[in-house]
Formats: C-alpha cells, structure tokens, sequence
C-alpha cells in the first residue's frame, strides 16, 4: 500500500490552546495540528499533509523559515516533523485547497492529492553499505511493509472494537527494512525499495548468510518472503548500543497464496528455523470499548525491550483472525529524535 501524504480531509473540530492569541489546533481524524486562529472552521475541507511528507518549497515557502530550502531527490523543500508550539502537540500541516488546488476541478474528501502537489514521502538516505549493488526493483509479487497510523484510522478502530478481535502487540524497532525471498528456487534480499545483488560486504546480505536464510527458505517449499528489520551499529544511530547488526522478523508472506501469515504462524516458523523475532509485548490482547486513539498513542510509548535505557519508537498490532493491522508511533520517540 502506498502511504497517501496529501489527501482531501475535513476538519473535524477547532480546539483553543490555552495562552495563546494567534493559533490553535485543528483536529483531523486522529491528528492535531496547530493552524492560525480564524483560519479554518469546524466542517472544512482541506489538504492535510503528514509527517514525513517532503513539501515542495513553492507550495509553503515558510517551512524554510527564512532560510534556504533543503533539496531532497532534486526537489527545493522541507519534511514535515513532529513538533511542539506552545505546549501544544502538532503533526502534519493543513493547507488551504483553493489557494493550492486552484486548477483542479472536483475534490472530495479522501481524495489522495500527493501526486498532484509533488508532495512524497521523506526516506532518509540510506549508508553505502546497506544501500548495495542494485539487481532491480523491490519484486512486485511483494507487498512493501508500511503499517497504516492509528490516527487515520477512527472510523475503523470503532468497527474493531465491535467485533471483539484479537490482537498480537510488538515493538515497533527502529532500523532499516529488509526482506529475503524465494521466488522458483531464486532467493534474494531487498532494501526497502530495491533488489540487492549479493556481495557478502552489504550489511542486508550479510545478516541473510549468518542466519542461513537462503537455505531455510528453500527447504520451507514454495514461494516465500520474510521481512523484518536490520538494527544495530551503524543504522538509525544504533539506539539499541548493539557491537553488531542483526534481523528481527516481523512478517511473512506466502506469495502463491497471496496472503501473510498469521501471527501464530510466523511465530512457529521464526521458532522452527531459530531466528530472531520483534520483540513481542501480547500474543494476544483485545480493543477493549474505551480503546481510543488517544490512549493508544499514549499506551505505544515506554521503553525498548532490546534496550530499556531507549525510549521505543512505538507498537504494531496485528489482528490474528483477519488480516488487518496498524501502528501506534510515541510521540515521545518522535520529539525526542526530532521525527
């Protein structure tokens, strides 16, 4: 699934912040973002962007302050982080779509304007030696891992919270993605976005031989994925304090059938083949009726079960009787790191 980064949404409610004259927050599903006082209504429709999002410099020029915009894949801008104003919590931007959709002819709540606006997702650049010898492109028999955020997902929370599913809870690590498949006896490892030729003096690679997965994955029979993440020394400021780098799994898929395991079926299958597993908190937890997205966020912060002196980046759920799930990303990580 691509991450939309721009996309049509009402303003759901306008809320004062307490000591301050000239803004307040705007509520946008379960985003708060602060916006100058007077600019909007309750009901609006208008373009709210995400964190992480990389805006254009012609679209909002005073994201750069005054300074000279950044340049991300040839593109004069800035990315959209988490901050606080006035003691006030606020992600994402809301911008006003007459002013920046002023050629564009219907809109509707929903729509996805990232494309039309230039606006992409922010990848930090990645080090040499993760980056590796390029093969192709990430294969598209397999789904690339980006969990949805909890707060664009109300109206499905309150769906959830109804049929009394089940959930299994992990630590969300912090690192760098990889996958490893076998596709008709060919096993491969991938970056995020790329298929990676094999050289021993790639990190990604390198964590494949020592855990033998290319072995393990052709005994396991048919056509398979294992994705999780590359932590340690090196990646992501090793928040971790690890000597070396290692994979913990977080998914599966079955590409014949076209579907992840299940998580106790990924759980069986890192167990038989003596790999490494995200951390995981509850195997099996339910929304209870006072879930809310608010207290979800809250319950994703706490610290590292790799390293309790680290603030953790946050918690997956994933349902164990359909094939949903979502993530719930600490504030406090993100304030902290600078996210």
């Amino acid at each position: 699934m691509t991450r939309k980064m721009a996309t049509i949404r009402k303003i759901d409610a306008l809320r004062p912040i307490e000591g301050a004259d000239a803004i307040e927050c705007a509520i946008v599903g379960g985003w708060t973002c602060v916006v100058k006082k007077g600019e909007y209504t309750a009901g609006d429709l208008a373009v709210y962007c995400e964190i992480d999002s990389w805006i254009p410099h012609n679209i909002a020029p005073f994201l750069s302050k005054g300074n000279f915009p950044r340049v991300f894949n040839e593109v004069k801008g800035e990315r959209l982080r988490t901050v606080k104003l006035r003691g006030q919590l606020s992600q994402g931007l809301l911008l006003d779509r007459y002013t920046v959709l002023d050629k564009v002819g219907e809109i509707y709540e929903g729509m996805d304007v990232s494309e039309l606006l230039g606006i992409t997702k922010y990848e930090a650049p990645i080090p040499a030696e993760l980056a590796g010898e390029v093969k192709g492109m990430f294969p598209s028999v397999i789904p690339k891992t980006d969990q949805e955020r909890i707060q664009n997902l109300s109206a499905e929370l309150a769906e959830w919270k109804t049929e009394n599913l089940s959930w299994e809870i992990t630590e969300k690590l912090d690192g760098s993605s990889m996958t490893v498949y076998v596709i008709d006896g060919e096993v491969g490892v991938c970056s995020r976005n790329l298929d990676l030729k094999r050289n021993v003096d790639n990190s990604l690679w390198r964590a494949a031989i020592r855990h033998d997965l290319e072995e393990k994955l052709k005994i396991a029979g048919g056509n398979i994925a294992v994705q999780g993440e590359l932590i340690g020394n090196g990646i992501q400021g090793n928040k971790y304090q690890m000597r070396d780098q290692d994979f913990y799994v977080y998914d599966i898929y079955d590409i014949d059938a076209g579907r992840y395991y299940t998580p106790a079926e990924r759980v069986a299958f890192v167990t038989e083949h003596k790999l490494n597993h995200c951390p995981i908190l509850i195997s099996n937890d339910r929304l209870g009726g006072g879930e809310t997205i608010e207290n979800l966020l809250k319950y994703a912060e706490g610290n590292s079960e790799l390293n309790p002196k680290q603030e953790r980046e946050g918690l997956v759920f994933k349902c164990n009787e359909k094939s949903v799930s979502f993530k719930a990303i600490s504030n406090k990580f993100l304030l902290k790191s600078g996210e």
